[in-house]
Protein backbone atom coordinates (compact mmCIF):
# COMPACT_ATOMS: atom_id res chain seq x y z
CA UNK A 1 0.00 0.00 0.00
CA UNK A 2 1.67 3.08 -1.03
CA UNK A 3 -0.42 6.04 0.88
CA UNK A 4 -0.69 5.74 4.99
CA UNK A 5 -3.31 5.84 6.62
CA UNK A 6 -4.38 7.44 9.53
CA UNK A 7 -7.46 6.01 11.33
CA UNK A 8 -8.90 7.74 14.59
CA UNK A 9 -10.86 4.34 16.80
CA UNK A 10 -13.58 4.19 18.64
CA UNK A 11 -15.44 1.94 20.96
CA UNK A 12 -18.84 1.32 20.00
CA UNK A 13 -21.53 0.21 21.86
CA UNK A 14 -25.75 0.62 22.19
CA UNK A 15 -27.27 3.23 19.48
CA UNK A 16 -25.03 5.96 17.61
CA UNK A 17 -25.61 9.03 20.23
CA UNK A 18 -25.15 13.18 19.62
CA UNK A 19 -21.64 12.99 20.47
CA UNK A 20 -20.95 10.16 18.78
CA UNK A 21 -22.47 11.66 15.53
CA UNK A 22 -20.21 14.72 16.14
CA UNK A 23 -17.39 13.03 16.94
CA UNK A 24 -18.02 10.69 13.04
CA UNK A 25 -18.24 14.06 11.29
CA UNK A 26 -15.21 15.76 12.89
CA UNK A 27 -12.67 12.77 11.79
CA UNK A 28 -14.25 12.42 8.57
CA UNK A 29 -14.25 17.01 8.21
CA UNK A 30 -10.32 16.56 9.75
CA UNK A 31 -8.91 14.77 7.56
CA UNK A 32 -9.12 10.69 8.44
CA UNK A 33 -8.93 7.91 5.81
CA UNK A 34 -11.11 5.75 7.84
CA UNK A 35 -12.94 4.92 10.64
CA UNK A 36 -11.84 1.64 13.40
CA UNK A 37 -14.73 0.81 15.52
CA UNK A 38 -14.35 -1.53 18.45
CA UNK A 39 -16.89 -3.49 19.38
CA UNK A 40 -16.50 -5.27 22.90
CA UNK A 41 -19.70 -6.24 24.01
CA UNK A 42 -20.48 -9.66 25.87
CA UNK A 43 -24.03 -10.31 25.30
CA UNK A 44 -26.15 -10.28 21.98
CA UNK A 45 -28.10 -7.90 23.23
CA UNK A 46 -25.57 -5.81 23.64
CA UNK A 47 -23.86 -6.83 20.20
CA UNK A 48 -27.15 -5.66 18.62
CA UNK A 49 -26.80 -2.34 20.31
CA UNK A 50 -23.65 -2.25 18.45
CA UNK A 51 -25.00 -3.25 15.51
CA UNK A 52 -27.24 -0.57 15.45
CA UNK A 53 -24.26 2.16 16.45
CA UNK A 54 -22.25 0.36 12.91
CA UNK A 55 -25.10 0.55 10.88
CA UNK A 56 -25.96 4.74 11.33
CA UNK A 57 -22.37 5.08 11.62
CA UNK A 58 -22.15 3.99 7.89
CA UNK A 59 -25.21 5.84 6.91
CA UNK A 60 -24.14 9.25 8.47
CA UNK A 61 -19.87 9.21 6.59
CA UNK A 62 -18.21 8.39 3.60
CA UNK A 63 -15.18 7.05 5.38
CA UNK A 64 -14.42 3.28 4.84
CA UNK A 65 -15.18 1.66 8.19
CA UNK A 66 -13.29 -1.37 10.07
CA UNK A 67 -15.60 -2.48 12.69
CA UNK A 68 -15.05 -5.89 14.97
CA UNK A 69 -14.11 -6.95 17.63
CA UNK A 70 -16.36 -9.44 19.18
CA UNK A 71 -16.94 -12.00 15.90
CA UNK A 72 -17.32 -15.53 17.42
CA UNK A 73 -19.22 -16.90 14.35
CA UNK A 74 -19.63 -15.91 10.52
CA UNK A 75 -23.26 -14.72 11.23
CA UNK A 76 -21.09 -12.06 13.07
CA UNK A 77 -18.93 -11.32 10.36
CA UNK A 78 -21.71 -11.60 7.89
CA UNK A 79 -24.08 -8.92 10.07
CA UNK A 80 -21.31 -6.51 10.41
CA UNK A 81 -20.49 -6.16 7.02
CA UNK A 82 -24.65 -6.20 5.93
CA UNK A 83 -24.71 -3.60 8.77
CA UNK A 84 -22.19 -1.16 6.47
CA UNK A 85 -18.29 -2.26 7.58
CA UNK A 86 -16.16 -1.90 4.79
CA UNK A 87 -14.14 -4.45 6.58
CA UNK A 88 -15.32 -6.91 9.46
CA UNK A 89 -12.71 -7.38 12.17
CA UNK A 90 -11.87 -10.38 14.39
CA UNK A 91 -10.17 -10.85 17.36
CA UNK A 92 -7.88 -13.87 17.07
CA UNK A 93 -7.95 -14.49 21.01
CA UNK A 94 -11.96 -16.00 20.28
CA UNK A 95 -11.53 -19.63 20.49
CA UNK A 96 -12.90 -20.53 17.03
CA UNK A 97 -11.15 -17.27 15.26
CA UNK A 98 -9.44 -19.70 12.90
CA UNK A 99 -12.52 -21.33 11.44
CA UNK A 100 -14.59 -17.94 11.78
CA UNK A 101 -11.55 -16.29 9.37
CA UNK A 102 -11.64 -19.08 6.67
CA UNK A 103 -15.60 -19.05 6.55
CA UNK A 104 -15.52 -15.92 6.15
CA UNK A 105 -12.92 -15.65 3.33
CA UNK A 106 -14.52 -18.46 1.53
CA UNK A 107 -17.71 -16.34 1.69
CA UNK A 108 -16.31 -12.70 1.01
CA UNK A 109 -12.48 -12.69 0.41
CA UNK A 110 -9.73 -11.54 1.81
CA UNK A 111 -10.00 -7.80 1.06
CA UNK A 112 -13.65 -7.62 3.41
CA UNK A 113 -11.06 -9.17 6.06
CA UNK A 114 -9.05 -7.65 8.74
CA UNK A 115 -7.90 -9.44 11.99
CA UNK A 116 -6.81 -7.70 15.94
CA UNK A 117 -3.61 -8.92 17.34
CA UNK A 118 -2.98 -7.36 20.71
CA UNK A 119 0.51 -8.67 20.76
CA UNK A 120 3.30 -10.51 18.33
CA UNK A 121 2.36 -13.61 20.31
CA UNK A 122 -0.92 -13.79 19.54
CA UNK A 123 -0.06 -13.33 15.65
CA UNK A 124 2.52 -16.03 15.61
CA UNK A 125 -0.01 -18.24 17.06
CA UNK A 126 -2.36 -17.90 14.51
CA UNK A 127 0.36 -16.67 11.46
CA UNK A 128 -1.10 -19.69 9.01
CA UNK A 129 -4.62 -18.63 8.65
CA UNK A 130 -4.00 -14.47 9.19
CA UNK A 131 -1.29 -15.01 6.23
CA UNK A 132 -3.96 -16.81 4.01
CA UNK A 133 -6.87 -14.96 4.70
CA UNK A 134 -7.14 -11.48 6.11
CA UNK A 135 -6.35 -8.62 4.40
CA UNK A 136 -5.51 -6.61 7.29
CA UNK A 137 -3.67 -7.07 10.32
CA UNK A 138 -4.53 -4.71 13.50
CA UNK A 139 -2.24 -4.90 15.93
CA UNK A 140 -0.46 -2.61 19.41
CA UNK A 141 2.81 -4.58 18.41
CA UNK A 142 4.60 -3.67 15.26
CA UNK A 143 5.19 -7.10 13.63
CA UNK A 144 7.28 -8.14 10.81
CA UNK A 145 4.38 -8.98 7.96
CA UNK A 146 3.53 -9.16 4.75
CA UNK A 147 -0.03 -7.54 5.27
CA UNK A 148 -1.61 -4.33 5.57
CA UNK A 149 -0.46 -3.55 9.25
CA UNK A 150 -2.52 -1.16 11.03
CA UNK A 151 -0.30 0.15 14.26
CA UNK A 152 -2.40 0.93 17.09
CA UNK A 153 -0.51 3.35 19.06
CA UNK A 154 -0.10 5.25 22.24
CA UNK A 155 2.09 8.08 21.85
CA UNK A 156 1.57 11.49 21.35
CA UNK A 157 5.01 12.30 19.44
CA UNK A 158 4.02 13.34 15.70
CA UNK A 159 7.56 12.54 15.35
CA UNK A 160 7.38 9.13 16.53
CA UNK A 161 4.44 8.32 14.79
CA UNK A 162 6.60 9.52 11.68
CA UNK A 163 9.12 6.94 12.02
CA UNK A 164 6.29 4.52 12.62
CA UNK A 165 4.78 5.27 8.62
CA UNK A 166 8.51 5.67 7.42
CA UNK A 167 8.57 1.57 7.80
CA UNK A 168 7.52 -0.03 5.09
CA UNK A 169 5.87 -2.87 6.70
CA UNK A 170 2.94 -0.50 8.45
CA UNK A 171 0.36 0.66 6.25
CA UNK A 172 -1.42 2.99 9.07
CA UNK A 173 -1.92 4.41 12.49
CA UNK A 174 -4.58 4.26 15.13
CA UNK A 175 -4.80 5.30 18.41
CA UNK A 176 -4.95 7.81 21.27
CA UNK A 177 -3.41 10.66 18.95
CA UNK A 178 -4.89 10.49 15.46
CA UNK A 179 -8.32 9.98 17.94
CA UNK A 180 -8.45 13.35 19.46
CA UNK A 181 -11.59 15.26 18.55
CA UNK A 182 -9.65 18.39 18.59
CA UNK A 183 -6.60 16.97 16.29
CA UNK A 184 -6.54 18.56 12.75
CA UNK A 185 -5.49 15.27 10.62
CA UNK A 186 -4.64 17.31 7.61
CA UNK A 187 -1.98 19.49 9.75
CA UNK A 188 -0.94 16.17 10.74
CA UNK A 189 -0.84 14.77 7.27
CA UNK A 190 0.62 18.30 6.16
CA UNK A 191 3.62 17.41 8.84
CA UNK A 192 4.08 13.50 7.55
CA UNK A 193 4.09 14.81 3.96
CA UNK A 194 7.10 16.99 4.54
CA UNK A 195 8.94 14.12 6.45
CA UNK A 196 8.25 12.10 2.54
CA UNK A 197 6.06 9.74 3.70
CA UNK A 198 2.80 9.50 1.01
CA UNK A 199 -0.79 10.64 3.08
CA UNK A 200 -3.81 11.65 1.70
CA UNK A 201 -2.90 15.35 2.41
CA UNK A 202 -4.19 18.39 0.44
CA UNK A 203 -1.84 19.21 -2.15
CA UNK A 204 -1.97 22.22 -5.02
CA UNK A 205 -0.89 21.70 -8.90
CA UNK A 206 -0.49 25.45 -8.77
CA UNK A 207 1.26 27.72 -6.57
CA UNK A 208 -0.22 31.12 -5.32
CA UNK A 209 1.99 32.77 -7.61
CA UNK A 210 0.63 31.49 -10.54
CA UNK A 211 -3.07 32.88 -10.17
CA UNK A 212 -4.36 36.25 -11.76
CA UNK A 213 -5.06 38.29 -8.90
CA UNK A 214 -7.50 41.22 -8.62
CA UNK A 215 -6.76 45.05 -8.75
CA UNK A 216 -6.42 44.70 -4.79
CA UNK A 217 -3.97 41.32 -5.14
CA UNK A 218 -6.37 38.89 -3.77
CA UNK A 219 -8.06 35.92 -5.21
CA UNK A 220 -11.91 35.77 -5.65
CA UNK A 221 -13.18 32.10 -4.20
CA UNK A 222 -16.86 30.23 -5.39
CA UNK A 223 -18.09 28.33 -2.42
CA UNK A 224 -20.28 25.41 -3.35
CA UNK A 225 -21.64 22.76 -1.53
CA UNK A 226 -19.98 19.41 -2.73
CA UNK A 227 -23.21 17.66 -2.08
CA UNK A 228 -26.01 19.66 -2.78
CA UNK A 229 -24.12 21.87 -5.43
CA UNK A 230 -25.56 25.04 -4.31
CA UNK A 231 -23.72 27.80 -4.36
CA UNK A 232 -22.81 29.45 -0.58
CA UNK A 233 -21.04 32.49 -1.11
CA UNK A 234 -18.45 34.46 -2.42
CA UNK A 235 -14.93 35.70 -0.57
CA UNK A 236 -11.65 35.75 -1.24
CA UNK A 237 -7.70 34.53 -0.41
CA UNK A 238 -4.57 36.21 -0.36
CA UNK A 239 -1.26 33.83 -0.14
CA UNK A 240 -1.63 33.14 3.29
CA UNK A 241 -5.51 32.21 3.01
CA UNK A 242 -5.07 30.21 0.38
CA UNK A 243 -1.83 28.65 1.89
CA UNK A 244 -3.58 27.91 5.39
CA UNK A 245 -6.66 25.94 3.64
CA UNK A 246 -4.40 23.33 1.68
CA UNK A 247 -2.72 22.80 5.34
CA UNK A 248 -5.59 22.51 7.36
CA UNK A 249 -8.26 21.58 5.27
CA UNK A 250 -10.86 24.54 6.73
CA UNK A 251 -11.47 26.95 4.41
CA UNK A 252 -9.49 30.20 5.17
CA UNK A 253 -10.22 33.77 3.47
CA UNK A 254 -9.19 37.25 3.72
CA UNK A 255 -11.43 40.13 4.62
CA UNK A 256 -11.40 43.03 2.98
CA UNK A 257 -13.35 44.76 6.10
CA UNK A 258 -11.06 43.58 8.78
CA UNK A 259 -7.92 43.47 6.27
CA UNK A 260 -6.91 40.17 8.45
CA UNK A 261 -7.11 36.52 7.99
CA UNK A 262 -10.52 35.00 8.49
CA UNK A 263 -11.38 31.15 8.82
CA UNK A 264 -15.01 31.16 8.14
CA UNK A 265 -16.60 29.68 10.99
CA UNK A 266 -14.01 29.77 13.75
CA UNK A 267 -16.06 32.28 15.87
CA UNK A 268 -19.54 30.64 14.78
CA UNK A 269 -19.06 27.52 14.55
CA UNK A 270 -20.39 27.22 11.14
CA UNK A 271 -16.90 25.96 9.59
CA UNK A 272 -16.45 25.01 5.83
CA UNK A 273 -14.28 21.76 4.81
CA UNK A 274 -12.62 21.35 1.79
CA UNK A 275 -13.06 18.86 -0.61
CA UNK A 276 -11.99 20.23 -3.91
CA UNK A 277 -10.57 23.50 -5.24
CA UNK A 278 -10.40 24.05 -9.16
CA UNK A 279 -8.91 27.40 -10.88
CA UNK A 280 -11.54 28.41 -13.80
CA UNK A 281 -10.04 28.85 -17.75
CA UNK A 282 -8.02 32.56 -16.56
CA UNK A 283 -6.83 31.63 -13.59
CA UNK A 284 -7.98 34.68 -12.06
CA UNK A 285 -11.72 32.74 -10.18
CA UNK A 286 -11.52 29.86 -7.84
CA UNK A 287 -14.03 27.31 -7.08
CA UNK A 288 -14.14 25.51 -3.77
CA UNK A 289 -16.36 22.69 -3.12
CA UNK A 290 -16.94 21.92 0.47
CA UNK A 291 -18.64 20.16 3.31
CA UNK A 292 -20.27 22.68 5.88
CA UNK A 293 -21.01 23.12 9.52
CA UNK A 294 -24.22 25.27 9.91
CA UNK A 295 -25.36 27.80 7.57
CA UNK A 296 -23.18 30.20 5.46
CA UNK A 297 -24.74 33.46 5.79
CA UNK A 298 -24.52 35.47 8.87
CA UNK A 299 -28.44 35.95 8.60
CA UNK A 300 -28.64 32.36 9.15
CA UNK A 301 -29.71 31.59 5.22
CA UNK A 302 -27.41 28.57 4.03
CA UNK A 303 -26.62 30.49 1.11
CA UNK A 304 -25.74 34.24 0.90
CA UNK A 305 -27.96 33.99 -2.46
CA UNK A 306 -31.29 33.74 -0.84
CA UNK A 307 -33.28 36.78 -2.50
CA UNK A 308 -34.16 36.09 -6.06
CA UNK A 309 -34.82 39.42 -7.84
CA UNK A 310 -36.40 38.06 -11.38
CA UNK A 311 -36.79 34.71 -12.79
CA UNK A 312 -38.02 33.62 -16.24
CA UNK A 313 -41.56 32.97 -16.14
CA UNK A 314 -42.23 29.04 -17.98
CA UNK A 315 -45.60 27.43 -19.26
CA UNK A 316 -46.10 23.69 -18.71
CA UNK A 317 -46.88 21.99 -21.83
CA UNK A 318 -47.82 18.00 -21.70
CA UNK A 319 -45.17 16.30 -23.50
CA UNK A 320 -46.57 13.62 -25.94
CA UNK A 321 -43.28 11.98 -24.97
CA UNK A 322 -44.71 11.60 -21.53
CA UNK A 323 -45.65 7.94 -20.14
CA UNK A 324 -49.24 8.01 -19.16
CA UNK A 325 -48.61 5.16 -16.80
CA UNK A 326 -45.37 6.74 -15.07
CA UNK A 327 -44.52 10.23 -14.57
CA UNK A 328 -41.41 11.06 -12.76
CA UNK A 329 -41.42 12.48 -9.43
CA UNK A 330 -39.34 13.60 -6.30
CA UNK A 331 -39.33 10.32 -4.70
CA UNK A 332 -37.19 8.54 -8.11
CA UNK A 333 -33.83 7.62 -7.18
CA UNK A 334 -31.85 7.90 -10.49
CA UNK A 335 -28.99 7.10 -8.42
CA UNK A 336 -29.82 3.58 -7.47
CA UNK A 337 -28.88 3.11 -11.13
CA UNK A 338 -25.80 4.79 -11.16
CA UNK A 339 -24.56 2.63 -7.60
CA UNK A 340 -26.42 -0.78 -10.47
CA UNK A 341 -23.84 -0.20 -13.05
CA UNK A 342 -20.62 0.79 -10.93
CA UNK A 343 -21.09 -2.49 -9.13
CA UNK A 344 -21.25 -4.44 -12.55
CA UNK A 345 -17.96 -2.19 -13.22
CA UNK A 346 -16.79 -3.19 -10.60
CA UNK A 347 -17.65 -6.89 -11.25
CA UNK A 348 -16.43 -6.71 -14.58
CA UNK A 349 -13.24 -5.52 -14.18
CA UNK A 350 -12.46 -8.04 -11.40
CA UNK A 351 -12.85 -10.71 -14.68
CA UNK A 352 -11.00 -9.04 -16.28
CA UNK A 353 -8.26 -8.16 -14.00
CA UNK A 354 -8.20 -10.29 -10.94
CA UNK A 355 -7.52 -9.43 -7.63
CA UNK A 356 -5.75 -11.87 -5.17
CA UNK A 357 -8.15 -12.65 -2.00
CA UNK A 358 -11.43 -11.16 -3.92
CA UNK A 359 -14.54 -12.88 -3.71
CA UNK A 360 -15.64 -12.26 -6.46
CA UNK A 361 -12.67 -14.07 -8.66
CA UNK A 362 -13.40 -16.71 -5.87
CA UNK A 363 -16.68 -17.38 -8.02
CA UNK A 364 -15.39 -16.85 -11.24
CA UNK A 365 -12.55 -19.24 -11.30
CA UNK A 366 -14.68 -21.76 -9.45
CA UNK A 367 -17.24 -21.26 -12.57
CA UNK A 368 -21.21 -21.03 -13.35
CA UNK A 369 -21.91 -24.13 -11.21
CA UNK A 370 -20.46 -22.43 -7.94
CA UNK A 371 -22.22 -18.92 -8.90
CA UNK A 372 -25.32 -20.34 -9.77
CA UNK A 373 -25.58 -22.74 -6.29
CA UNK A 374 -24.62 -19.63 -4.52
CA UNK A 375 -27.30 -17.60 -6.69
CA UNK A 376 -29.70 -19.92 -5.44
CA UNK A 377 -28.41 -19.92 -1.62
CA UNK A 378 -29.31 -16.38 -1.52
CA UNK A 379 -32.64 -16.45 -3.06
CA UNK A 380 -33.85 -18.88 -0.25
CA UNK A 381 -32.62 -16.62 2.05
CA UNK A 382 -34.72 -14.14 0.59
CA UNK A 383 -37.23 -16.28 1.43
CA UNK A 384 -36.39 -16.88 5.09
CA UNK A 385 -35.56 -13.21 5.79
CA UNK A 386 -39.31 -12.15 4.07
CA UNK A 387 -40.79 -14.79 6.97
CA UNK A 388 -38.90 -12.36 9.79
CA UNK A 389 -40.05 -9.20 11.32
CA UNK A 390 -36.94 -7.57 10.76
CA UNK A 391 -37.17 -5.51 7.50
CA UNK A 392 -33.34 -4.72 7.45
CA UNK A 393 -32.50 -8.69 7.07
CA UNK A 394 -34.63 -9.29 3.28
CA UNK A 395 -32.72 -5.96 2.52
CA UNK A 396 -29.13 -7.46 2.93
CA UNK A 397 -30.33 -10.54 1.76
CA UNK A 398 -31.67 -9.14 -2.00
CA UNK A 399 -28.68 -6.76 -1.67
CA UNK A 400 -26.32 -10.19 -2.12
CA UNK A 401 -28.61 -11.81 -4.29
CA UNK A 402 -28.69 -9.03 -6.92
CA UNK A 403 -24.48 -9.34 -6.64
CA UNK A 404 -24.34 -13.03 -7.39
CA UNK A 405 -26.86 -11.90 -10.50
CA UNK A 406 -24.57 -9.57 -11.60
CA UNK A 407 -21.92 -11.92 -10.91
CA UNK A 408 -23.78 -14.14 -13.37
CA UNK A 409 -24.53 -11.62 -15.99
CA UNK A 410 -20.93 -10.69 -15.96
CA UNK A 411 -20.11 -14.69 -16.61
CA UNK A 412 -22.65 -15.33 -19.30
CA UNK A 413 -21.53 -11.57 -21.11
CA UNK A 414 -25.08 -9.88 -20.13
CA UNK A 415 -25.43 -6.01 -19.34
CA UNK A 416 -27.75 -4.02 -17.79
CA UNK A 417 -28.74 -2.29 -20.88
CA UNK A 418 -30.49 -5.63 -22.34
CA UNK A 419 -31.35 -6.39 -19.32
CA UNK A 420 -33.43 -2.72 -19.32
CA UNK A 421 -34.09 -3.11 -22.79
CA UNK A 422 -36.15 -6.46 -22.29
CA UNK A 423 -38.11 -4.96 -19.87
CA UNK A 424 -38.69 -1.81 -21.59
CA UNK A 425 -40.14 -4.33 -24.85
CA UNK A 426 -42.53 -5.54 -22.41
Amino acid sequence: MEQKLIVPNMIISGELTAYSRELIKIYENNGADALLLFDWSQTDEEHDGALSFLREAAQLTELPIFAGGTAKRFEDVKKLLYAGAAVAVINMRDDAADLVLEESYKRFGKEKLAVYTEWVDDYIAHREYIDRYADFLISKDSIDTDKNLLLIENTSDPEELARDLSDDTISGVSGDYVSQPHQNLFELKHYLAQQGIAVGSLKSALTFDEFELNKDGLLPVVVQDDATNEVLMVAYMNEEAFETTIRTGKMTYYSRSRQELWVKGETSGNLQFVRSLSIDCDRDTLLAKVRTLGPACHTGHNSCFYTPITALETVALNSSKQSKEYAPSADDDPEGLRVFLQEYATILDRKEHPKEGSYTNYLFDKGIDKILKKLGEEATEIIIAAKNPDPEEIKYEMADFLYHAMVLMVEKNLTWAQITEELSRR
